[in-house]
Formats: C-alpha cells, sequence, structure tokens
C-alpha cells in the first residue's frame, strides 16, 4: 500500500508541474526541465553536445585522451572539432563553473566527459548534471560513496584504473635493480587525487619485503614536470647519494626527474606510469626501466561514447550491471624487452576502435577497500 502512496502522491505532483508549466505557455520538454529530471524517465536527445573536461593538453597524457575523443566524434561523421573542451588547467572550482555554463549553454543537451581534477568535485559536477538533465561519464577521481546506480541514467558510468597492484609491480622491479638496499623517493600526483593515492600505496606494500630499503620521502608533484623538478632537485639537496632509486607517479612527472638528475651528473635507476609515447621511448632506451600503459585513447573515446549513447537511448544504464556503471580501465606493463613492440602496437599505429564496444578492454569491476 506504501509503494501505491507513493506513486499516486508522485503522480500528482508531476501533473500539477505540467498544468502549471501549461499555464505559463510552456512545452512538455521544456515542463520537464523546469521541474527537474525524473531518473526514471530521463529525456534522450538526438543530437546532444558532447564535451570533454579534462586538465589540459599539453600533458601527452591528456592529449592522448582528447585524442581519443576526438576519434569517437569522427565516428559519428562529424569534424573533430565539433567535440567541446573545457580545460580547468587543474582546478576543480573552473572545472565545476564551466560544466555549469555548458549545461545553461546547452539547456542539458549534452553528454560530458570529465575527470573532475579531484574527487571531492565529483559530486557537485555530477548532481548539476543529473539536475540539468545531462548525461556525464567520469574517470579517474570521484569519491568512495558516490555511484552511477544511484542516479538513474543521468550518471553514465565511472572509470578508473587498479592502480595499487601496477604500481607495486613496478616498485618491485626498482626496488630489485637497486639490489633490494638503499633509500627510494617518490614524487607524487595532486594529493588527493584516486591514482596518486593508490600508486603511492602501491610503493608501500612492495617495501614491506624490503626492509633495507628506506623510504627516504614522498611529495605531491601535481602530475607536472616542472614542479617534479624542483621536488626532486629539492630531494637531491637533502638527500644526495642516499637516493638509490626513484618511483614516479606518472610519465610527466618522470621527465623532470630524469632532467634534475642529469643537472647533479646521477644515473639512478626511476620507474613511472601512464605508457605515454615519451615514455615507451625512454624505457627502449633505458633510462626508464618501467612504465604502465593504460590506453587512454580508448579512455577518452569510451568514456565520450557511453555518454553520448546514453544521451541518445542507444542504452539504458539503470538496465546495465554495476560492473557496466563503475570499471577498471586495461593495464599493460612496458619494460625494455617489450617497449618497442608496445610502442608499435599501441602509439605509433593508434588501433582503430569499435565505439559501441564499451566494455571490451575494460579490465573488470572497481572494487572498493
Amino acid at each position: 500500500m506504501s509503494f501505491i502512496k507513493k506513486f499516486i502522491e508522485q503522480e500528482t505532483v508531476s501533473r500539477r508541474n505540467f498544468l502549471l508549466a501549461s499555464a505559463y505557455g510552456v512545452s512538455a520538454t521544456a515542463a520537464m526541465r523546469m521541474f527537474g529530471p525524473s531518473p526514471a524517465m530521463a529525456a534522450t536527445y538526438s543530437d546532444p553536445t558532447v564535451a570533454w573536461s579534462y586538465r589540459n593538453r599539453t600533458n601527452p597524457y591528456w592529449n592522448e585522451i582528447v585524442s581519443g575523443g576526438e576519434a569517437f566524434i569522427e565516428s559519428l561523421g562529424k569534424d573533430k572539432s565539433a567535440l567541446t573542451h573545457l580545460i580547468n588547467e587543474g582546478s576543480s572550482e573552473k572545472s565545476l563553473a564551466d560544466v555549469k555554463a555548458l549545461l545553461a549553454k546547452t539547456n542539458g543537451e549534452l553528454a560530458l566527459a570529465i575527470d573532475t581534477n579531484d574527487a571531492p568535485n565529483a559530486r557537485p559536477v555530477v548532481e548539476s548534471c543529473v539536475e540539468a538533465g545531462a548525461y556525464v561519464s567520469t574517470l579517474w577521481n570521484k569519491t568512495d560513496d558516490l555511484h552511477p546506480w544511484d542516479f538513474g541514467d543521468n550518471y553514465v558510468s565511472h572509470m578508473s584504473w587498479s592502480d595499487e597492484g601496477p604500481a607495486e609491480q613496478t616498485a618491485r622491479i626498482l626496488l630489485e635493480a637497486i639490489g633490494g638496499k638503499g633509500g627510494v623517493v617518490h614524487l607524487g600526483g595532486i594529493a588527493s587525487n584516486n591514482p596518486a593515492i593508490e600508486r603511492l600505496n602501491g610503493l608501500k606494500n612492495a617495501l614491506k619485503d624490503y626492509p633495507d630499503v628506506e623510504l627516504l620521502d614522498a611529495q605531491p608533484a601535481d602530475w607536472d614536470t616542472q614542479k617534479a623538478n624542483e621536488v626532486m632537485s629539492g630531494f637531491i639537496t637533502r638527500y644526495g647519494d642516499e637516493i638509490s632509486g626513484v618511483h614516479c607517479a606518472n610519465d610527466t612527472i618522470a621527465y623532470g626527474v630524469l632532467e634534475a638528475l642529469r643537472a647533479e651528473g646521477m644515473d639512478i635507476p626511476i620507474v613511472s606510469y601512464d605508457g605515454n609515447p615519451q615514455a615507451v621511448g625512454l624505457v627502449a632506451e633505458g633510462k626508464i626501466l618501467a612504465t604502465v600503459f593504460t590506453n587512454p585513447h580508448w579512455g577518452g573515446g569510451i568514456t565520450a561514447a557511453l555518454a553520448y549513447y546514453a544521451a541518445t537511448g542507444h542504452f539504458k544504464p539503470s538496465e546495465e550491471p554495476n560492473e557496466h556503471r563503475e570499471f577498471n580501465g586495461p593495464t599493460i606493463f612496458v619494460t625494455p624487452e617489450d617497449a618497442k613492440a608496445s610502442k608499435a602496437s599501441y602509439l605509433d599505429d593508434v588501433p582503430s576502435y569499435d565505439w559501441k564496444d564499451f566494455w571490451g578492454p575494460s579490465n573488470g569491476p572497481i572494487v572498493y577497500k
């Protein structure tokens, strides 16, 4: 009986809102927008704006992400310029403000792919999109208590990568290279970023089996080459020859570390993450011991594709199992032995992907501890 009562109350409110809107000459579609979309009756659009919100394109990793988004746009028969770029330069405030401005401009007819820059920013971004009737797929950063299935169809999906395990494996490569003795330093990403936290945890997990290796220091480098150069220079000043190896949270950090080491005439092992073309080349040359390729081209394209195809009614996210709403992207280790093959397979000749095969290369559901 409570279900019937609730249903009648909802229908009464919906009818009242429709009549109010009609009295002011508002269409049925606009009325739905005025009074908020119902998760069970989310509107779909024939030609929504497609947007990618990200840090910046000067970062090689994010260039690959956005290139994937552009490849998806071209698969629709459009020019890649049809993709709207929201560049936040690492500011969560700008990220949210840009999204809200685009929601207003498009009247909610939006398919948004986004890295919200840090985990706490994900909720206000998602809630703004859901309230406007837009469709959003997030990448990398969100809090553990924020789930797509709690928002009907409009919060389409979240993709991350299970970084702790791969980061632990690269750490073990590093610790073996230094003979299981000495001191290591870690340069991380933005402190509140999920991948930054997981990649440092991976190093700490590996260190448990190497009692003769000391973690001398761990500092954020904000995913930035220049910041990494400054942090590494500080480490060298403070610890000098005590540093036997360097664990980098991503490739762009590794570039700054390599420059700092070169300036001091130091040649010590380092490992990184992301598998950018330049980094894979450095692995092939033996200047980086290992990196982890996360196929950002596919990740960028499929995140946009999920939002778009949900927005156009190609599929209903709410009818998919949870493992299709929150899932891990692929990870491929790159070492000197396989760097050239990896570069040829994924970077020199980028594969063509079926953008409707949403979960093909994915790597299982996200598991929370």
